[in-house]
């Protein structure tokens, strides 16, 4: 899987305790450097996955995040 960087890419990720979410800031280079990356990721296999963190991609002070790909869910059985 390659993972492809727009020049100019910013983002940055937090979590809130206190509202319990994670929140993840990116201009529209990092954004659309992202959705690159997930869009090679939805192509990948199970268990590739992308490591983000202040030492390779993300902004100083941001957490770490890792977004993995699990296996598809079996496709429903529908019956008219």
């Amino acid at each position: 899987m390659e993972i492809k960087w727009i020049d100019g890419s910013e983002i940055s990720v937090s979590y809130d305790q206190l509202q319990d979410e994670v929140v993840i800031n990116a201009n529209r280079e990092g954004l659309l450097s992202l959705a690159g990356q997930l869009a090679a990721l939805a192509d990948g296999v199970p268990g590739d996955h992308i490591h983000y963190d202040e030492y390779n991609s993300l902004e100083d002070g941001s957490a770490q995040l890792v977004i993995c790909k699990v296996p598809d869910l079996p496709a429903a059985d529908t019956e008219d």
